[in-house]
């Protein structure tokens, strides 16, 4: 009996550790329900339902998908910070692109228009 609660101290010990320095060193903005300061105090002052409470209510989870970076032309804010007048530039500016390269694609394709052939 005597060795169950030695090592279940030392466990609660260890957990006592291992949530306040999780607490300290965890970013703020994972942080929920109470600020760092107070979850600290409590992880100290209530070990074992400090520690606890801090692992399920305390620290936002990463899990969920990672947000992908999007272009500009996808993403939907973007879009909708441009003025009308932005948008039709920009299109006109795509098509003559567009324009340019099916030209240069053309003139790669015609041997009358290239002397060294």
């Amino acid at each position: 009996m005597p060795r169950v609660v030695i090592v279940l101290g030392v466990a609660a010990i260890a957990f006592w550790v291992y949530t306040l320095v999780d607490v300290l060193l965890t970013d703020r903005a994972r942080v929920r329900a109470f600020p760092k300061p107070v979850w600290a105090v409590g992880v100290v002052l209530l070990p074992i339902i400090g520690g606890l409470l801090w692992l399920v209510v305390g620290k936002a989870r990463r899990g969920g998908k990672i947000a992908q970076p999007v272009a500009p032309d996808d993403d939907p804010a973007f879009l909708s910070t441009l003025s009308r007048d932005e948008v039709i530039k920009r299109a006109e500016q795509d098509e003559r692109l567009r324009r340019l390269e099916q030209e240069l694609a053309d003139l790669d394709d015609d041997p009358a228009a290239d002397p060294e052939r």
